[in-house]
């Protein structure tokens, strides 16, 4: 399997789609102030830039026609007013497409980031980190300068074409058809290429979503890589992705090259009908020299606007495959969400949760291949349940289904008998401690870390926090003790220690329910029982679910549960299912026996 090797699986549309515009333009209604003197500030601009020829063309007339009765000062005057003002505009909707530019992308990094907080568990089983990177950073990035600079360039580019076009039909309306005839030749070459922009744009959008992947995996398992020596067999692997996006980017800048030099080569077929027309015209007298220059002048700019539209068209189609996937994931449905009138409801929550069922529960994450199958069980206020069995048999699906970070296919979980989805998701997982078998720390110090369990929690419930966890000592022994920085991911501290911080994070929260998922699998016989310990001592009257391998961890449980396939096999204490000499027998003997 190469790196970051997944599908793809967001349906994307082959043309424009303006229904999906208008709901990327909606992020930008907070700035309707700015996108207001964006317009204004480019009609003037593009209102001074049609009035500089026509400026140059009268004091040429005046020269030539009565050199000697000719006043320039009013004319250079007006030239230099019309000069300011362009530099004045320049800067405005330089200013102003910025601070769009900079909004929009804030709020769709906002939006987005706040869909990612309400996504369900199941979402981010089916998307690579790579992917969701992409969507958070290039995509938003693109569509925040679509959103500023194409709109300056469209504005700008429509009035200054519609004010050359005013401005040729007045002063020559014959010359002026001549020149425009290059318009249908210019949307048939625009419409040509959409297609074909449109199409490599969204190719390489998918590939640079590839090459993230491939750089997070490649990152977040370089241990691994090293240890097995797959350096070189790596390096293949992303020749291959980041070819692939070469191959891809190389035919987008092909089309777009030889969409723009085409704009250009028929802009100046227009310029040559100017001089060969209008040439003719002068000498005939029909037309002023004055009159020539200024159309030589329109003809040259006429490729600008042309030019500027072309590209933002150029850029919409690369943007459009952008603007699909970060509106495939603001429109992704919240597959694990409380219902309205449950959400809505006035009703005051529990403060405590008592007994707890799990009655006929079937879930598969793959609705065709069942984890759990008719899976009944029943858990009473202050019980500690041990979920042991061989690997795959659905012991953390018991617990993540508990958690609500999925829920049953069919049957129910109560919780006193009220089934779990008539209750809030943040009042049940408020109520819930879990400690995972690799936690993870977030950037920052030890004292941040315990704090994240309970954000208003002082310095002194945080050491105690710790202290009740057996944490406390070895955090003192850090240079700067709850202030140590436990770098990305808890990459500073031993798998012990991330373990302790988690727990004692889980300890602050003051949770009713604790879950324990393989917390011990991972660290040395001694941190084993500092953990244990700490364990013991927490649960007090608590309820607890342990999923766990080593003896030492759920010998004490009060009930131990053996799933396999699915199903719960047998259950009892510790010294019944030996008595029973079943399966939980056999795993004692080949796995549990301490040695």
């Amino acid at each position: 399997m190469t790196i970051a090797a997944y599908h793809d699986e967001d349906p994307v549309q082959r043309r424009l789609n303006w229904t999906l515009w208008r709901k990327v333009l909606a992020f930008g209604r907070p700035y309707k102030g700015w996108f207001a003197l964006l317009s204004i500030v480019a009609i003037a601009l593009a209102g001074c830039e049609v009035a500089l020829p026509l400026i140059i063309a009268s004091v040429i007339d005046a020269v030539t026609l009565d050199a000697g009765n000719a006043r320039l000062a009013p004319h250079l005057c007006v030239f230099a007013g019309v000069c300011v003002t362009m530099a004045a505009c320049v800067c405005m909707f330089i200013y102003a497409a910025g601070q769009i530019a900079t909004g929009v992308g804030y709020s769709i990094r906002e939006v987005s980031f706040r869909k990612l907080q309400e996504l369900d568990f199941a979402y981010f089983d089916r998307r690579p980190v790579g992917w969701l990177m992409a969507r958070l950073t290039s995509d938003c990035n693109g569509l925040a300068r679509i959103m500023g600079w194409a709109l300056l360039d469209a504005v700008w580019g429509t009035t200054m074409l519609t004010g050359i076009v005013i401005a040729m039909l007045v002063l020559h309306w014959k010359l002026a058809l001549a020149v425009l005839v290059i318009i249908p030749p210019l949307l048939i070459l625009c419409r040509h290429y959409q297609f074909r922009l449109l199409i490599s744009s969204r190719a390489v959008r998918k590939a640079n979503s590839h090459v993230t992947a491939a750089f997070n995996e490649s990152i977040m398992g370089v241990r691994t890589t090293k240890a097995l020596v797959r350096e070189h067999r790596n390096l293949k692997d992303f020749e291959q992705t980041s070819t692939q996006m070469f191959d891809d980017s190389m035919r987008n800048s092909l089309y777009a090259a030889t969409f723009l030099p085409l704009t250009t080569m028929l802009c100046a077929v227009g310029v040559g009908i100017t001089l060969w027309y209008g040439g003719v015209q002068v000498i005939a007298g029909s037309m002023t020299l004055g009159t020539l220059v200024a159309f030589i002048s329109f003809a040259s700019q006429f490729a600008n606007p042309i030019q500027e539209m072309a590209r933002t068209i150029t850029l919409i189609q690369g943007a459009q495959a952008s603007a699909e996937r970060i509106q495939s994931l603001l429109d992704t449905e919240i597959a694990i969400t409380d219902r309205p009138d449950v959400a809505n409801s006035t009703e005051p929550e529990p403060e405590t949760i008592g007994r707890i069922e799990f009655r006929q529960v079937t879930f598969g994450y793959n609705p065709d291949m069942p984890v759990l199958r008719d899976f009944t069980l029943t858990v009473e206020p202050g019980q500690t349940i041990a979920l042991v069995g061989p690997t795959g048999g659905g012991k953390s699906t018991v617990v993540g289904l508990l958690c609500r970070f999925y829920e049953p296919t069919q049957g129910q979980i109560l919780l006193d008998d009220v089934d779990y989805r008539e209750r809030r998701i943040d009042w049940l997982q408020s109520k819930l401690g879990i400690v995972q078998q690799t936690p993870h720390l977030f950037s920052g110090s030890i004292r941040e870390n315990i704090r994240y369990g309970r954000i208003g929690a002082n310095d002194d419930e945080v050491a105690h926090a710790a202290r009740i966890v057996n944490a406390e000592a070895f955090v003192l022994d850090m240079p700067d003790g709850y202030d140590t920085e436990v770098g990305e991911g808890g990459s500073q501290l031993s798998t012990g220690q991330k373990q302790l911080i988690a727990l004692a994070r889980a300890i602050l929260a003051e949770p009713q329910i604790f879950v324990m998922d393989e917390a011990t699998s991972s660290v040395d016989t001694e941190t084993e029982q500092l953990i244990q310990a700490a364990i013991e001592r927490v649960l007090g009257s608590r309820t607890a679910f342990v999923v766990a391998h080593r003896l030492s961890t759920i010998r004490n449980a009060d009930r131990i549960v053996v799933i396999a396939d699915g199903q719960i096999v047998e259950q009892g204490s510790h010294e019944e299912l030996i008595r029973h000499d079943g399966r939980y027998a056999d795993l004692y003997r080949q796995h549990f026996v301490e040695k």
